[in-house]
């Protein structure tokens, strides 16, 4: 069973759980692996991942179950293509806001007829050609799309966003919604949080896997509790710094 197919069985009965990654260690991403993560977010929109980076962080997680999800800087973006050729398992679309953009990503992430991905086999996807050919078009398809919505005019457009096809899961960004309704960074204000559970109820209706960003203990047990099933826990840098202040302050 593929990694991907293995990940969708796993979403469909229990919520999944990962990390965004800003490093630039594949050792720590490799880590990661071994913890048995679900996935790692791998950001190329806010950390400082180059293409060569991202090429040994995948290869990192080539023998563990973990999934490595690419973040990348919008739906127009060259490295759609250029992360799945890499061997991402999936693509994740910041700042959504119009089924417009849904579409846009889905053409950019997948080959014909789902979409119009640029053709190449000589990747390493595919093994630098050693894949068959037909075998890897048709595996190249199942990769992971999410789309975040971090605004009020995505979560307005959610129900139109939903509609268009190949879609995986909807990711909700905290932060910029924070700053969208006018508190920026306070995660856990009352505007933001009924934003959230409103979003949550209308995925709930339409069966569609909802997912968001938690950075405290507490946020990851309420998320998990409302029934959202992608969650991601902070980032890898700053948890190695919580546990460094950690071990300093027991000793105090």
């Amino acid at each position: 069973m593929s990694k991907i197919k293995a990940f969708r069985e796993k979403i469909e009965n229990e919520p999944v759980i990962g990390c965004f990654s800003k490093t630039t260690d594949s050792s720590l991403v490799e880590v990661m692996g071994s913890a048995k993560m679900d996935f790692v977010i791998l950001d190329m929109e806010h950390g400082p991942i180059t293409t060569e980076t991202l090429k040994h962080h995948l290869m990192a997680l080539q023998n563990s179950g973990t999934l490595g999800i690419v973040r990348v800087e919008s739906e127009k973006s060259h490295m759609i293509g250029k992360a799945l050729d890499l061997g991402a398992h999936g693509i994740q679309i910041p700042s959504v806001n119009d089924p417009e953009q849904a579409r846009a990503a889905i053409k950019e992430a997948k080959f014909h007829p789902d979409g119009m991905r640029g053709v190449c086999r000589f990747v390493r996807a595919a093994e630098y050609s050693y894949t068959e050919r037909g075998t890897y078009f048709k595996a190249a398809n199942e990769a992971l799309i999410i789309l975040q919505l971090e605004g009020k005019k995505g979560l307005e457009s959610f129900e139109e966003i939903i509609k268009v096809d190949g879609i995986d899961i909807i990711f909700v960004g905290p932060y910029d919604l924070s700053q969208s309704l006018g508190v920026p960074g306070e995660v856990e204000h009352p505007l933001v949080m009924k934003a959230i559970e409103d979003l949550n109820n209308k995925a709930a209706e339409k069966g569609i896997v909802l997912g968001t960003f938690c950075d405290t203990p507490e946020q990851l047990i309420l998320r998990k509790n409302q029934g959202m099933k992608y969650l991601a826990y902070s980032v890898d840098l700053a948890l190695f710094g919580d546990k460094l202040t950690s071990i300093k302050n027991s000793l105090v």
